[in-house]
């Protein structure tokens, strides 16, 4: 286990939503609709059969079958998504994979910062690369110290101090930690709370990677975190 085998993992789970018998227009609304959330939307023809529905499918397994109405409606937009479309998206796992440049990782970050300051109890486990990185947020991290919070946060040494009083400093200098950018909340007293950001900076100021609410995601990142990088008591 480690993280890029995490990011590999949910890169490679890529669904396929193949319509059949759709024009060019709904075709392009699709694919920038699931464009984010590790769906293939593929243009498929019906012989011999019904006409105008879709399949979302894994791999050689079929999910789930919708009519292509039930498709359309939701991106009208200022609808109340169908039965059928909530169906659908049910079979997602709240996974977004994109590339994300260093002010949208930095926004991503707040969100998940946010939750577990609102949320004030559980585990928050952060990367920051490069100590020079983590003492530009040495403010944010001392405030969600204040809370019933354990805290921990991982970097390399280059020169850099840091002052964190309450939170745990992991100086770690292996590329897993100079190599990607995470922030994962356990969700506090409420596990449907958990969820992590994790992205490899592919070139420079470039990371690849992905935001997501899968409780089982969230827990593999902070399993790995925890038994790769101990607490020195």
């Amino acid at each position: 286990m480690s993280l890029r085998s995490v990011i590999d993992g949910v890169e490679g789970s890529e669904k396929t939503l193949t319509v059949y018998d759709a024009d060019d227009a709904l075709l392009a609304e699709l694919r920038e609709y699931f464009g984010s959330q590790q769906v293939i939307v593929e243009e498929g023809t019906a012989v011999g059969g019904p006409v105008g529905f879709a399949t979302l499918s894994v791999g050689d397994r079929l999910l789930t079958a919708i009519d292509l109405d039930d498709l359309s409606t939701p991106l009208g937009g200022g609808r109340d998504l169908n039965p059928a479309f909530q169906t659908l998206l049910g079979h997602l796992d709240g996974t977004t994979f994109s590339s994300y440049d260093t002010g949208q990782m930095v926004a991503t970050s707040r969100e998940i910062e946010d939750r577990a300051w609102r949320a004030g109890t559980g585990q928050l486990h952060a990367g920051f690369q490069y100590f020079t990185a983590l003492a530009t947020q040495q403010s944010v991290y001392t405030d969600l110290a204040e809370r019933d919070l354990d805290i921990h946060v991982y970097a390399a040494p280059d020169g850099t101090e840091v002052d964190l009083p309450g939170v745990t400093v992991h100086a770690e200098s292996v590329s897993e930690i100079t190599d990607t950018w995470f922030v994962a909340f356990d969700g506090g007293d409420t596990p449907s709370d958990k969820c992590a950001l994790l992205a490899e900076e592919r070139h420079p100021d470039a990371y690849y990677g992905f935001w997501t609410y899968d409780p089982d995601i969230v827990d593999d990142i902070l399993a790995h975190l925890t038994e790769q990088y101990p607490t020195v008591v």
